[in-house]
């Protein structure tokens, strides 16, 4: 099948959204026991009960993709439930789906990161080897745009850097996501987690723009795969980040990665507190999907 490449990392174990939601927000009791016993992605938040990974397979087929390796947890069978157990040639409208298990390593109560999950999902499709791949979480929704801004450039890698301002949640949460530093013609020079609000004036744009990464990057395998190797765990999370293994390629192979700005907003599943604004939007995109 011909069409571009998209890693989903679905692996996590979704600590947050098992979480009660905040006091005023009502959650209908079926999503509740949908983020208590599911992948995120997988909760049924649209129309009919369609999961909300419906939508970024929905987007990602109309940008191009055709090959898509979802990397899941050990511990969760929701996804492939769902979209068949084949290992290889699932093919669901016409995406042919393909499953990687991000294994949780002997000694760990838990899967160690984005980066260990996209290299476990990488050691699993080794055809790939040579070519690009898009990769991005599964519990946020990109939009057709962005997802064929990753294919469509002639650059070695690329990411999407969004404009901090148009992104519609509460300030304090935006203030925690990734800033990115860029040079003077748009390459990726630094990622930094939850920065403070010193480091985000001083990593201020052109027109006062602040770019924020939501881990959507398109990668020559060949290049990312052996930082995603050595990466190591982050002393706080102890977990192995993607953003860590993606700033040492960039120190490694300068202008490595270009960064597409974007300004629009990207809806956002990691609480039970996201499931109306993610529910109101998906009725105002999507209405009547026939995907």
């Amino acid at each position: 099948m011909v069409g571009a490449r998209l890693a989903i990392l679905a692996g996590g174990i979704s600590s947050r959204m098992k979480k009660p939601a905040e006091p005023d927000v009502k959650v209908d009791k079926s999503l509740v026991e949908d983020a208590n016993f599911k992948a995120k992605s997988m909760i049924g938040v649209g129309e009919g009960g369609r999961p909300f990974l419906d939508y970024l397979l929905y987007n990602a087929k109309q940008a191009g993709y055709a090959d898509i390796l979802i990397v899941i947890g050990e511990k969760d069978d929701s996804i492939r439930g769902y979209y068949g157990k084949e290992d290889r040639d699932n093919d669901f409208y016409g995406l042919r789906i393909s499953y990687a298990v991000q294994r949780i390593p002997q000694g760990k109560g838990k899967p160690i990161g984005t980066a260990d999950a996209l290299f476990q999902g990488l050691n699993s499709r080794r055809d790939w080897r040579g070519t690009k791949f898009t990769v991005c979480n599964s519990d946020n929704l990109y939009s057709v745009n962005a997802l064929k801004l990753m294919t469509e450039h002639d650059h070695k890698n690329a990411m999407i850097d969004y404009d901090r301002d148009a992104l519609e949640f509460e300030r304090s949460r935006i203030e925690r996501f990734a800033v990115t530093s860029k040079d003077d013609d748009g390459f990726l020079v630094d990622i930094l987690e939850k920065p403070s609000a010193s480091q985000i004036e001083s990593m201020k744009g052109k027109n006062g723009f602040v770019g924020v990464s939501m881990n959507i990057f398109e990668f020559q395998y060949d290049m990312i795969y052996p930082f995603l190797e050595k990466v190591p765990f982050d002393p706080v999370r102890n977990e192995k980040e993607l953003p860590a293994a993606v700033k040492m390629m960039v120190d490694a192979h300068p202008k490595s990665i270009f960064a597409y700005p974007l300004s629009e907003h990207v809806p956002d599943l990691t609480s039970k507190s996201d499931i109306p604004p993610v529910k109101e939007y998906l009725e105002e995109h999507f209405a009547n999907l026939t995907f």
